[in-house]
């Protein structure tokens, strides 16, 4: 975030947002050079203008909705995020392109500029004020090749399709059929897609003989499409009487919510693993693997600090661990310095389990870390949504996630 010292002048707008792009430039997000001019000339202080202009170009989501018990719903997404996406969707001038998820308008207003005057934009939401609030801000700012529908994102927008590119900037359980269906021969979809528990990638899907095959996925986390056929509803668990440790779930996790609120209390069980990671390297293919490997995949565990300060809770990262849960046991993802490799550091990954029969699910976890260590680690990874049935193969690092109707399957390769 951009701050900026007593003595010195307030930035102006124009001064943010050029250093805002020269960031996410010299960070390798923009590579493009018409996403880098999308990002120069938009304004996104128009499209959130309740919020101080550091906010407004800060690289962090503003929040812009909430619902009845205050979970936030809406947001103009974090520029690094809205960046990537673009980037994966690689629109074209003249493009026609669907997206799901208005939200504020200002990644319709990017994709205006980079698809030009002879292409278009058709962004959809679900609720009337945020449709509302999104064409006043495009108003605002001037543009005028995006239509803002009031509709359901999952069924896309039949009536000006099909479009060069789709993309969702809400997170889906599964592709919509709508949305493939509404492509253009040669198209491209990009959306968030929840794999399985809390695992979740931006994909880039595109047509290839009888599947609908990756071109590249980065790690990236949205909020859900509601009130449709697309909902990937998910809750809240919380594991203390403090409400300090949390725990989110998903429709396709099995959580006994009653079974689990003292069980932080219970002994804990250690298992270490002798996996060894080096700073900053991303455990992104470590917890795609246990989601697809633990019965019932891995959520996210957020701890405070209150919790951390009792020695209730070791996690893993400042904001807490990835979990895994099986009846009355909880088993979660920890670290600790392991002897350094000429001269850099390295930390091991351990498992923390509590629970009557927590001992055995720390292990089990445990051991699928070094089953991925030792034989998938070095390995890519490709999805697929093949047009007949898939067969699973775990042996071989081949996963079948099963879904109503596409279901997705996960190759190591």
């Amino acid at each position: 975030m951009t701050t900026l010292s007593d003595d010195r002048p307030a930035l102006s707008a124009d001064q943010l947002r050029a250093a805002l792009t020269d960031q996410l430039c010299d960070q390798g997000v923009v590579r493009t050079p018409r996403i880098e001019t999308a990002f120069r000339d938009v304004a996104r202080d128009l499209f959130v203008p309740d919020v101080p202009l550091e906010e407004a170009y800060a690289d962090n989501a503003v929040y812009t909705k909430s619902d009845a018990v205050g979970t936030s719903i809406s947001a103009a997404s974090q520029p690094r995020i809205v960046a990537m996406m673009l980037e994966q969707l690689d629109a074209q001038p003249g493009h026609k392109v669907l997206e799901a998820g208005a939200g504020t308008g200002y990644n319709a207003a990017l994709m205006a500029a980079i698809v030009g005057d002879t292409g278009h934009v058709t962004t959809i939401d679900v609720d009337q004020d945020l449709v509302d609030g999104a064409r006043a801000n495009l108003a605002s700012a001037g543009i005028n090749n995006v239509d803002v529908i009031l509709g359901d994102g999952a069924l896309g927008y039949a009536d000006t399709a099909p479009y060069d590119r789709v993309i969702a900037t809400v997170s889906a359980f599964e592709p919509l059929s709508a949305w493939l269906r509404q492509l253009a021969p040669h198209g491209r979809l990009v959306m968030p897609l929840r794999l399985r528990g809390a695992a979740s990638r931006s994909i880039i899907f595109e047509r290839d003989g009888d599947a609908w095959r990756s071109r590249g996925s980065e790690m990236a986390v949205f909020m859900p499409l509601r009130r449709g056929i697309g909902d990937d509803t998910r809750r809240t668990v919380t594991l203390t009487p403090e409400q300090d440790v949390t725990m989110e779930t998903h429709q396709d996790q099995t959580v006994d919510a009653t079974a689990l609120t003292s069980v932080l209390d219970t002994p804990r069980h250690e298992a270490w693993t002798d996996v060894h990671f080096a700073p900053m390297i991303s455990f992104e293919w470590l917890d795609l693997w246990l989601a697809c490997t633990l019965d019932n995949a891995l959520m996210r565990m957020s701890v405070e600090e209150s919790a951390k300060d009792r020695g209730q809770v070791t996690p893993m990262f400042g904001w807490g661990s990835m979990t895994t849960t099986r009846n009355h046991d909880l088993a979660y993802l920890t670290l600790r310095p392991a002897p350094p490799v000429d001269g850099e550091k390295r930390y091991e990954v351990g498992v923390i389990g509590h629970g009557p029969t927590s001992s055995a699910l720390a292990q089990e976890m445990a051991e699928q870390v070094r089953t991925w260590d030792a034989h998938y680690r070095t390995r890519t990874v490709r999805f697929e949504i093949p047009d007949a049935p898939a067969t699973l193969d775990s042996a071989a690092g081949r996963f079948v996630l099963d879904r109503p109707h596409h279901p997705i399957t996960v190759i190591w390769e």
